[in-house]
Parts: structure tokens; C-alpha cells; sequence
């Protein structure tokens, strides 16, 4: 009788000590859970975001990652001079309008577009291309442009600290779009055509 007791004592105390020791396994599993969460949490460096506005019927949607200055020299720094640049981070910028556009005299069927620029110190070259959805300027081919025209930057002696697009209403039928980042600043202004 001591003997099946014994064994049955044994039995009932190596079953509590696994039962603990899952215990103890699923407690470190929540909490490396846990540290994930957190670290999933940060603020991207480069935050997706937008930029929209109705001009009359026409709706103007723009859409980017959004970098950081992060004391950093951008134009003519980490981005050089007259080379293509996406206009935002990671894919491409791409703006897209419901209705046929005027810009600088020229037309922009309605219809989606990646956005790219080419800076430079006095004047910056503004391009729409067909190309649309892409990685940065990966497949970038000035051959799929649809329009292009060339704006002055503005300086500012204020930091714009993460790049910012703004689509403004001036009328029914008339419109803008800036693009503000560090110290740099372009603005166009559009036309909708009916």
C-alpha cells in the first residue's frame, strides 16, 4: 500500500512540475509577444500619407511616403542635383485626378500618374508618368512621361521637417499643388478642363 501511495505521490508531483514548467514557457511566449507589439509600434521614419481636394468636379488625390529631414542636407545632399527623384520615399509618389487637368498650357488626361521631379538649384523639372506603380525610380523611363514642365523653387529660412504635398482649392476651376521639404518649396497651378 506505502509503495502505490508513493508512486502516486510521484506521479501527482512530476505532473505539477510540468504543468509549471508550461506555465513558465507561455508566460516568456506573451511576453516576447509583447516586446513585438511594442517594437511594431515606432513611428515609421518615412510615414505613408496623403494629399486631396475636390476642385470644382475634378477630385485631386496624391499619394507618399513622407521622409524626415533628420538634420540632414537633402537637396544637393542626400539627393543630387539634377537626377530623378521619386518625390517621396520608398514607391513612387502617384497623383491621379478624375478629370482632364491644364497645366502650363498642356493637357493631363484624367488618370493616374507617378510623380517625379528632377531638382536642381534654380529650377526643378516636374514630370507626370504613365508608370505609376513602381519602387522608388527603379523603372523609371523618361519615355512613359506624359507631361513635364519646369517650376522655380522657393527657399524658406523655416524647416519643413517631413516632405509635404498640399492640394488647394483657389476657384471651381482652378487649383494648386506644393511640395514643401527642408528649406525647398515648388508650387504649379492647374487648371480643370471640362
Amino acid at each position: 500500500m506505502k509503495t502505490i501511495v508513493s508512486i502516486l505521490f510521484l506521479a501527482i508531483l512530476i505532473t505539477g512540475c510540468k504543468n509549471q514548467e508550461q506555465k513558465k514557457e507561455e508566460h516568456n511566449h506573451q511576453e516576447i509577444e509583447t516586446n513585438k507589439e511594442e517594437t511594431s509600434k515606432k513611428k515609421p521614419l518615412s510615414p505613408h500619407t496623403s494629399a486631396m481636394a475636390m476642385v470644382g468636379d475634378a477630385h485631386i488625390h496624391i499619394d507618399y511616403s513622407s521622409p524626415g529631414v533628420r538634420d540632414r542636407i537633402i537637396f544637393g545632399g542626400l539627393l543630387a542635383y539634377d537626377q530623378v527623384w521619386q518625390a517621396g520615399a520608398h514607391m513612387a509618389t502617384w497623383i491621379e485626378t478624375n478629370k482632364d487637368l491644364q497645366i502650363e498650357g498642356k493637357t493631363l488626361p484624367a488618370g493616374k500618374y507617378g510623380f517625379f521631379t528632377i531638382p536642381s538649384k534654380d529650377e526643378w523639372i516636374v514630370i507626370f508618368n504613365s508608370n505609376w506603380e513602381q519602387h522608388g525610380k527603379d523603372e523609371y523611363d523618361k519615355k512613359d512621361d506624359v507631361l513635364r514642365f519646369k517650376v522655380q523653387p522657393e527657399i524658406s529660412n523655416e524647416i519643413t521637417e517631413h516632405l509635404e504635398y498640399k492640394v488647394n482649392k483657389i476657384n471651381n476651376e482652378d487649383g494648386s499643388i506644393s511640395l514643401a521639404w527642408e528649406k525647398v518649396a515648388i508650387n504649379f497651378n492647374f487648371k480643370v478642363k471640362e
